[in-house]
């Protein structure tokens, strides 16, 4: 059985540098494929056509194919194959501030670029619904997709639930495309002891501090036995990708030792989290 990733999204949100990070890793990639190809693409798989069972497709860069990429996805999971759909997003600004950097025009080919973001986000909404995972790309760089999405599709068991765990600083905003948020700021914050304000959560006397507070402890608990059962219910609604955020006022010190502890209590369940610090170095 062949594994089909379907990347789609806003325009000028990463979907070429997304098909250049799978095939660095590994993925037979075509992209800006037509969507009426894609099925056909699913038929010459399936009768022995190219050998690599990986693949992926960069789809939706015209105006036309939008309408058509859902029914062709809904054909293509049909097909009995594994499928996962990527969506890329960004906000309006960062898109804009990219259109006007390479000085291309918006694919819908509207008079002005943000109405044409605004546009294909509207066409695009179902599409979206339909995602098994969605990056916001507003806050990466090239390198930091690459290494999302290497955590997410790197690894060799695609029956396995991919999960994520997110430290972020609330200052710097929230990341969009997560699927549960837990609050950190309730806790002590290091910021304020002296000695550990140029450290982060990384470092040993900043985990002692955090781990050290009551609250701490009966957060953590708490947590794991809700994940206990939220990930295994995910799983058997057929989930394959799972995003944990942790934030708190900076996101360098609270968040990311509580995200590390997290990623640590889900290996003792026998998953194999991968945990990202966005802010840290902030």
């Amino acid at each position: 059985m062949a594994e089909f990733v379907v990347i789609t999204g806003l325009s000028g949100a990463g979907r070429s540098q997304a098909g250049a990070a799978l095939e660095d890793l590994g993925w037979y990639v075509m992209d800006n494929l037509p969507t009426a190809l894609i099925t056909k693409v699913a038929d010459l798989v399936s009768t022995g056509g190219p050998e690599a069972q990986r693949l992926a497709l960069v789809v939706g860069r015209h105006a036309g194919q939008l309408g058509e990429l859902q029914t062709a996805v809904q054909q293509l999971r049909a097909s009995g194959e594994r499928v996962s759909v990527l969506f890329l997003e960004a906000s309006d600004e960062v898109l804009v501030r990219r259109f006007e950097g390479t000085r291309r025009r918006h694919p819908l080919g509207q008079e002005g670029v943000l109405e044409a973001i605004v546009d294909e986000r509207r066409r695009l909404d179902a599409m979206k619904e339909m995602a098994d995972v969605v990056v916001d790309t507003t806050d990466l760089n090239v390198n930091q997709l690459r290494e999302r999405l290497a955590d997410l599709f790197s690894g060799d068991d695609a029956s396995a639930m991919q999960i994520l765990v997110l430290s972020f600083g609330y200052k710097h905003g929230v990341p969009l495309d997560v699927d549960n948020v837990f609050d950190v700021r309730f806790l002590p914050n290091p910021h304020w002891v002296e000695s550990m304000r140029p450290l982060t959560g990384l470092d040993e006397p900043v985990r002692r501090y955090v781990l050290g507070q009551p609250a701490a402890k009966e957060f953590l608990e708490r947590v794991g036995h809700l994940l206990k059962f939220l990930v295994p219910a995910y799983t058997r609604e057929g989930r394959s990708y799972l995003t944990i955020a942790i934030g708190c006022t900076g996101g360098r010190h609270r968040s990311v030792v509580l995200a590390e502890e997290i990623a640590s209590r889900l290996r003792e369940m026998g998953f194999t989290p991968s945990t990202i610090h966005r802010d840290v170095e902030r």
